[in-house]
């Protein structure tokens, strides 16, 4: 976007912040939370399924489990209902040891066409993949977030929007996907080009499918925010189940 040299500064923001809106996500559950691990452990057994390994994130194939970085030791796995689907559920793993533990689950929602391996800008479509979780923000203040955190009403969803869809972006957490890792969520820079997308984040949910996001509950998005730890190296693992398992 080219901005003129007579454009104050107040309106070249607002500018850049309507377009990031534009292009991100916004266009549109709840908490089921706990550790559920030693129940699905229990299930396996009796129903002579193979126990899971808990060295590896459940559901998810060689393929993206190579992609989790070795220093990572906390996962936000984001389970798509089908690659055609806008629902979702999402579930933050933690390292101890050698073993993930199923810390937290929600209900959420991803694109509201699905899934893709080959993102571009405007398919509906959330990319599949793993992808570090660097820096958050929201037009809320900071409640506590461990990654950088950036408060700015720039972030608001503009009102010509459906209201259900508002709040979305009073959390979020950037997906570093396309994007300049150490940066406000907001920042327009796209490595690879304006036609692979960007502004992909967690947000909050408003009830149905994104423009690409993940979106989950406000109480979730809290949760998040306060745990994830940069001195873990967060990363979010995402896809529809068929992709997941390859």
């Amino acid at each position: 976007m080219r901005i003129s040299g007579t454009m104050s500064f107040r309106a070249a923001a607002a500018a850049a912040a309507a377009l990031v809106l534009l292009t991100a996500c916004g266009d549109g559950g709840g908490d089921s939370g706990g550790d559920k691990g030693a129940d699905q452990g229990k299930q396996a057994l009796r129903s002579g399924a193979p126990t899971p390994d808990p060295t590896r994130i459940p559901e998810v194939g060689d393929k993206l489990q190579s992609r989790i970085p070795d220093q990572s030791r906390q996962v936000v796995a984001v389970y798509g209902k089908g690659v055609n689907s806008g629902d979702a559920t999402v579930v933050l793993y933690t390292k101890q040891g050698k073993a993930w533990e199923r810390t937290r689950s929600w209900t959420a929602h991803n694109g509201k066409r699905g899934w893709t391996t080959s993102h571009h800008e405007g398919d509906k479509r959330s990319p599949v993949g793993v992808y570090t979780l660097s820096d958050a923000g929201g037009v809320l203040p900071d409640p506590g977030a461990r990654l950088p955190y950036t408060s700015s009403g720039s972030f608001a969803a503009p009102h010509y929007w459906p209201k259900s869809h508002w709040t979305d972006f009073n959390y979020v957490i950037a997906i570093d996907y396309n994007r300049v890792k150490g940066t406000s969520p907001l920042d327009q820079t796209r490595p690879e080009g304006q036609s692979k997308g960007g502004s992909i984040w967690l947000h909050m949910d408003h009830g149905s499918g994104t423009s690409a996001c993940v979106s989950l509950s406000k109480s979730g998005m809290e949760y998040l925010l306060k745990n994830l730890d940069p001195k873990l190296h967060p990363v979010v693992v995402m896809g529809d189940k068929a992709h997941l398992a390859a």
